[in-house]
């Protein structure tokens, strides 16, 4: 029964290799370079300036939007890597020893725990976790944080997202930060380095596994992945719970059309 289902697998695999769907020659590297938007490069509007909400809204949404949909560009990249990869295994095919280093890296980087037995554990698990965040949901939530992106954080750190840090002098020490309490409200050099961290932890945080497992069931349906339907794994990300979600929702509601 098992080898029927190895024959199966590497069947469809080769199917899908046929018909365009994944490459059996992954050569991309997918080692990280950070991409950057044109926006990116540009100095931190200040977003306190506008007098009119609407014009405010879609100045800061032109500010990040770039920056977001560089970073899931990237991302998509990375899963074809190892879609191709992945192929490649079940067909039997050799890895290199580079692309072997590539899979290592993004096993690293998203930890993911390595299986001595098999890689289709670890092919499972980075398909779960390296995955686009929609740019709608990254929108509303760094509006959230940044409060429109006039918080101190964000003009003066790049942290758009509440990201904090534990290391002294990693970034900002909050005014209101509780007695022995030793995290700060981390700081970033870029928009890029800051887009990139947080949607690095929402792919790879404990924390965020509901709102995964939800995306990889969009996945598996061949259904968009709905900015609406992941802010119900997001309950985590801030101490308010499902009125945070509730508040995200309504946002992305509101804002739709300026987005």
């Amino acid at each position: 029964m098992h080898k029927l289902k190895i024959i199966s697998i590497a069947v469809i695999v080769l199917v899908l290799v046929l018909f365009g769907v994944y490459s059996l020659q992954p050569e991309q590297s997918v080692i990280q370079k950070i991409p950057q938007s044109e926006s990116a490069k540009k100095p931190i509007p200040d977003f306190s300036q506008y007098e009119i909400t609407t014009e405010k809204k879609k100045a800061f949404f032109s500010y990040l939007k770039p920056a977001v949909e560089a970073q899931n560009n990237h991302i998509l990249v990375q899963r074809e890597f190892i879609h191709g990869l992945r192929a490649k295994y079940i067909s039997g095919e050799m890895i290199t020893e580079k692309q072997m280093q590539e899979l290592n890296w993004l096993a690293d980087e998203y930890r993911v725990d390595a299986d001595n037995k098999s890689l289709e554990p670890v092919f499972d698990k980075l398909l779960t976790r390296v995955d686009i965040i929609p740019v709608e949901l990254v929108l509303v939530q760094t509006a959230n944080e940044s409060a429109w992106g006039t918080s101190r954080f964000a003009r003066k750190g790049y942290n758009f997202f509440g990201l904090w840090c534990f290391k002294e002098g990693c970034g900002f020490v909050p005014k209101r930060r509780n007695d022995g309490s030793v995290h700060e409200v981390a700081k970033f050099n870029n928009l890029s380095r800051a887009m990139y961290t947080y949607m690095r932890n929402l792919n790879r945080h404990d924390a965020y596994r509901e709102m995964r497992a939800i995306r990889k069931q969009l996945r598996n349906k061949m259904q968009p992945i709905s900015a609406l339907a992941l802010t119900e794994g997001l309950t985590k990300y801030s101490e308010r719970g499902d009125d945070y979600v509730v508040e995200l929702k309504q946002m992305i509601r509101v804002n739709k059309d300026l987005m």
